[in-house]
């Protein structure tokens, strides 16, 4: 490893150790110095932070590379333009509710994909903010005073609200888990059957990158059912085996989660940037073909390119004209004379 790699990889360590040492303190004061923290929740809690460790390491090394450094600095740089602030974090906003809340994205894909992806996404996310909050001591529930009717919600040790346990929210809380892995379930049963009859995706699909995370949502889902059938169906029937065995699968998911295709939910928000960068270009001045003279893309993308290809140490620059200053279609005008001329000279 070159001096440059080891001095990435020590960067990236030290993100890591601070993301999970951030992770850490926030479950000691969120929990009050531990005192709503419970015990029997530390495999997931203790996989969660080391699952913060690999993310905050692999973002690091992600930004290390050289197109995803500048584009991400450029991003920052134009979203936050003194001219334009007000209205560039207007535009986030907007974007984050298309791309990201609504995922309009996928949906111009195909449909399908996109109910499969949306199931996914919210029964995930429903999930999550349950799952970590009650993991990390946030959340918790006691019964109010002597009466074993009432129930009293406290998030950070604040008292939120009070409920009845023959009140009609008072399934949805206890059953919000449930509810959250029926809707994955739904999104992995889509997805699976968009797989398995889409000729593309059966021809490029791997296991271990795409089929792989639907076989641990679906486990995860799937064991969190069984609880709940142990509990009100068969009187606690294999309670402590189930709950070991969902345990199992939720922290093997949380120890993937930094390493494989879930590492897209936490870049998929830095791509956001990528409208601004676009709409900035669009704006500054255009860069003209060396060879027709007809704009083609913007000077912004072209100069930015030229910085990236020469820390790649790609040297276009050492012919007549910039290869990045041509534009594409003469380039394949260039490809075919080219070989038009070898050939010639072949024959």
């Amino acid at each position: 490893m070159t001096p440059s790699g080891r001095s990435d990889v020590a960067r990236a360590t030290g993100w890591g150790t601070l993301t999970a040492a951030l992770l850490l303190a926030a479950i000691y004061i969120g929990s009050r110095r531990l005192k709503d923290f419970d015990v029997a929740l530390v495999p997931y809690a203790g996989a969660s932070v080391f699952s913060a460790f690999g993310l905050g390491y692999r973002y690091a090394m992600w930004l290390t590379k050289p197109p995803t450094r500048l584009y991400w600095r450029r991003g920052w740089r134009i979203l936050f333009e003194p001219s334009r602030v007000f209205q560039n974090l207007w535009r986030l906003l907007r974007l984050f509710a298309v791309n990201i809340v609504a995922q309009r994205f996928i949906e111009k894909r195909s449909p399908l994909r996109w109910a499969a992806h949306a199931c996914l996404f919210w029964g995930c996310l429903l999930a999550a903010a349950v799952t970590f909050p009650l993991s990390f001591g946030w959340i918790h529930f006691e019964t109010a005073g002597q009466s074993q009717d009432l129930y009293r919600a406290f998030v950070f040790g604040l008292h939120v609200f009070t409920f009845r346990l023959a009140s009609p929210v008072a399934p949805l809380i206890f059953n919000v888990l449930d509810i959250s892995a029926l809707v994955v379930i739904t999104g992995v049963a889509l997805a699976l059957w968009r797989r398995g009859r889409d000729r593309g995706a059966l021809a490029v699909q791997q296991f271990g990158a795409d089929l792989l995370p639907l076989v641990m949502l679906f486990a995860v889902s799937i064991t969190g059912l069984f609880l709940t059938a142990s509990t009100h169906l068969m009187g606690g029937l294999h309670f402590v085996f189930l709950s070991q065995l969902h345990a199992v699968t939720v922290v093997f998911t949380l120890l993937y989660l930094p390493f494989g295709k879930f590492f897209h939910i936490f870049q998929r928000p830095a791509q956001l940037g990528v409208a601004f960068y676009r709409e900035a270009g669009a704006r500054g001045d255009q860069a003209a073909c060396a060879r027709c003279g007809q704009p083609f893309a913007s000077r912004l993308q072209i100069d930015d390119l030229k910085q990236i290809e020469r820390e790649l140490g790609i040297a276009y620059d050492t012919m007549r004209a910039h290869y990045q200053d041509i534009c594409p279609a003469c380039r394949r005008k260039n490809l075919a004379l080219t070989q038009d001329a070898l050939w010639s000279r072949g024959a």
